[in-house]
């Protein structure tokens, strides 16, 4: 899969401005007591928030402005609010792992789960989206499930995690996870529809970390 290019705004670091990757933003924020960053998917959108403020764009979707057509827009519609988002976030290919899981609208957290030692970030949105389909069947829940991994979805609808990771004595609790996570897909059955975000029309997946 074709990684998603994202670019950084450091607002607070040893040095700020908008980066074109997460190894150079991460230099700047590393140590740095209060570091302020975000991720944004065009240097556009990054550069624009650089010269606003911090808080507006954090946790903040109403600010994005999509720069498709309109057209495009149209058809792409709104989101679905009926619905819970997921993400993961990896400091690292690999790297420590979180996941968590969020009301659409209002971002109330879900579940979060992590840090994990040694873990990528695709492991992440697979067992976000098995976290969230059990979470669902759990309440009785008819809502949708919003991800804007492509691959994660993949790996759910096949029930397997096509990691290439290798196994080590850091990372076994998390291979267990993912174990548990495949059994449970092939254990349940469940009605839950699972979308793609569509970042580019919306803005960040309201689960974002707001780094890689």
């Amino acid at each position: 899969m074709n990684k998603k290019k994202k670019f950084y705004t450091v607002w607070k670091g040893h040095n700020i401005g908008v980066f074109e990757s997460w190894d150079v933003c991460k230099a700047q924020i590393k140590d740095f007591e209060g570091a302020q960053y975000k991720s944004f998917s065009t240097f556009e959108a990054a550069k624009k928030a650089y010269k606003g403020n911090y808080k507006d764009y954090v946790g903040n979707s109403k600010i994005f402005k999509s720069e498709l057509p309109q057209d495009q827009l149209k058809k792409i519609g709104q989101p679905n609010y009926n619905s819970i988002a997921v993400d993961a976030a990896s400091s690292g290919n690999p790297g420590k792992l979180e996941y968590k899981g969020v009301d659409t609208k209002t971002k109330a957290l879900l579940f979060k789960q992590g840090p994990f030692e040694e873990g990528t970030n695709n492991i992440g949105e697979f067992l976000a989206i098995v976290h969230g389909l059990a979470y669902l069947k759990q309440i009785s829940s008819n809502k949708i499930i919003y991800t804007d991994s492509r691959t994660a979805i993949s790996w759910v609808e096949k029930k397997n995690c096509n990691t290439k990771l290798e196994k080590t004595e850091k990372n076994k609790p998390l291979f267990n996870l993912i174990k548990r996570a495949i059994t449970w897909l092939e254990t349940n059955t469940y009605n839950t529809t699972i979308v793609k975000w569509e970042t580019k029309a919306w803005g960040e997946i309201p689960a974002d970390f707001g780094r890689k």
